[in-house]
This record gives structure tokens, sequence and C-alpha cells, in this order.
């Protein structure tokens, strides 16, 4: 075992497409969208459900047409490797905003200044998905057993999902019992209310953290644990650094606006968590078997192809579901309000 742990070499791809043209002109035009969110949430507003629909429908249009050059310019692998791994990121980035919503609720965080918060979220998980693609690219080079580990993780992160689905557990949040908020009180003073997009204040002589600060704290630590799932799982799809930091910045990038278009939407998801245990699941069983392919070439594969078709299907099916248990529910709910029939009279004797 030990053998095979060391001498299974996963062959990466031939040739990474992300030249360093290519990279400085995809980080800058990430960038530019970053600054494009920022100018928008400078002025706090609650947007519209059209404002909403409009810029969710550019942040799909974009990496939907980029995947359109990338598979003219670079081929159909890459093509479909691309948008394997955008499906897999918009579906996980869809969980992490069922995060985001209760956070925003336990810290009551005015509709206002939701927006700003989703954009410190978006950037801290930018910048925290690059180092962990970085650190996730030299590990595949350096050691056989790294798709072994993401495997792993990604096979412990689907139980544990898995598990939260089928309890239906309360993910409520009690904000003072959140670790990182009691750590911060204890070193530095917080106002009670908020100061539009303020994170500090000058309160009496001296300098106070708002409950923005907070917000984006605990927005910030939940992006670490978010990244440790969905770089496993795009790695699980292509082997290219550059494919993977382009499917999470584009997955990242409209979960601003998404979030207010979703916000009512992703309650009725119900089995949404179900379906993400699955995707998670199998991907990490293809990341372990890429890695038993490179000791035992006998192992089989799963395609890309294949792996596109198994998670757009999941998707849809627990959509479907999910809209059957929420028709079912609200058909139990009439039944139970309807006041039940009179029973007939009997005469006295």
């Amino acid at each position: 075992m030990l053998t095979a742990l060391s001498a299974a070499t996963p062959a990466p791809p031939a040739e990474s497409i992300g030249s360093p043209t290519l990279w400085i002109a995809t980080i800058a035009g990430v960038a530019a969208l970053f600054v494009i969110d920022f100018l928008i949430t400078r002025r706090p507003h609650d947007p519209s459900m059209r404002e909403a629909i409009g810029w969710s429908a550019f942040y799909i249009a974009i990496p939907v047409v980029f995947g359109g050059w990338l598979w003219w310019q670079y081929g159909a692998q890459q093509g479909v490797e691309y948008y394997t791994g955008y499906i897999v990121e918009k579906s996980l980035s869809v969980d992490n905003l069922f995060v985001f919503i209760i956070l925003l609720s336990a810290f009551a965080v005015p509709r206002e200044l939701r927006q700003r918060v989703l954009l410190i979220g978006v950037g801290g998980a930018l910048v925290l998905r690059g180092v962990f693609i970085a650190l996730g690219a030299q590990m595949i080079a350096s050691f056989a057993w790294t798709f072994l580990l993401f495997g792993a993780i990604l096979l412990a992160t689907a139980v544990k999902v898995g598990r939260d689905a089928l309890s239906h557990t309360d993910h409520s949040i009690d904000v003072d019992q959140l670790r990182s908020v009691r750590l911060i009180r204890r070193i530095h003073p917080v106002t009670d209310t908020y100061a539009g997009t303020s994170l500090t204040v000058r309160q009496g002589g001296q300098r106070a953290l708002t409950p923005l600060a907070l917000v984006a704290v605990a927005i910030l630590g939940t992006d670490i644990v978010f990244a440790i799932d969905s770089v496993p799982a795009v790695y699980g799809i292509t082997g290219d650094p550059y494919l993977v930091f382009a499917t999470n910045a584009f997955a990242l990038l409209g979960l601003r606006a998404l979030y207010f278009v979703l916000e009512g939407a992703l309650a009725k998801l119900v089995h949404l968590g179900h379906g993400l245990s699955l995707i998670l699941a199998f991907i990490g069983v293809k990341l372990v078997l890429h890695w038993a392919h490179g000791a035992w070439p006998a192992v089989p594969e799963i395609p890309t192809l294949l792996s596109l078709g198994v998670i757009i299907g999941i998707l849809a099916v627990v959509t479907v579901t999910s809209l059957a248990a929420n028709r079912r529910a609200d058909a139990d709910a009439e039944r139970a309000g309807e006041p039940e029939d009179e029973a007939p009279s009997v005469p006295l004797a």
C-alpha cells in the first residue's frame, strides 16, 4: 500500500491552457468585475428583484460565453471540464448562500447593508480560493497521494452534508456563542448599532468596531470552510489550475446579486442538501479512482463528460423532488386548515 501511495502519480493535463497572458487577462477581468460590484454597493440600498435578476443574468452570461470561447480556442475537452467545474462550483455556491442567509439574519443586518457584507464575503473567498488553488496545484505536482487526500475530504464532507440533510438539523445561530465574536469583543470594543457601511467608528474617544465588522469576520470564517470543500471538488473535474481558478472566480462573482434572487427560493429547495451530498461523494469517488488508476492502470476512471451528466442529473432530480415535496406540504397544510365536516345530527329518542 505504501508503495502504491508513493508510486501512484496521476498524469496531469498535457499542458495547462493558462498562459501568462491568459492568467493576467482573467485576473484583471475578475478584479474589474469586483470593482464594479463595489461601486454598485457603495450606495447602500435594498435591490429590487428586477435589479437582482438583471445582475444575476449578467454574471451567468459572462462565464457561459467565456466557456464557449475556451471550447472554440482550446478544444472540447477543456470546454467540458470548464463547464462541469463551473456547474459544480455554482451548486456549492448556492449552498454557501444558504449559510450567508442564516448569518445575515442572525446578526440582524439591515437589508440595505447586505450587499456590502456579501461583497466582503466574495472578496475574501476569491483570495482564499486563490491560495488554496495554488497550494493544491503544488501538492498535485509534488505528492502522488494528493488526489486520494482530496477524495477523502470530499467523502467526509458528503457524509456530514448528508447527515445534516437527513436529520433536518436546525441551522440557527446564536451570535453571542460564536467564538470569533466572543474573542473580538474581549479584545476590542464593539458598538451595538450599525453605522452604514463603516466597519469602525469613533466612540468615547476611541475607535470601536461596528456589528458589520463582526459579520465580516464570521463570513470570512465560513469562506475558509467552503474553500476546503470547493477547491478539491473542482480538482476532481480538472487538473488544470487555470480552469480551477476560472470556475471558482466566475461562480463567486455573481453571489451578491444571486442572494436577493434566491433568498426566498432557497427555503423551497428542501432536497438541495441531499443533492450536494451525492455530488460531493461522486466527485470524491472520482478522485480516489483517479489516484488508483495511477497506481494500478487497470482501475477505470470516470470520464469528465459522464461527470457532467451525473451532476446535472442529480441537480435536476433534487429540484423536481423539492418542488413536489413543497406541493405535498402545501396540500397537507391546506387540508389541516379546513374545518372538519360536522357530524350528522342524530334525533333524540
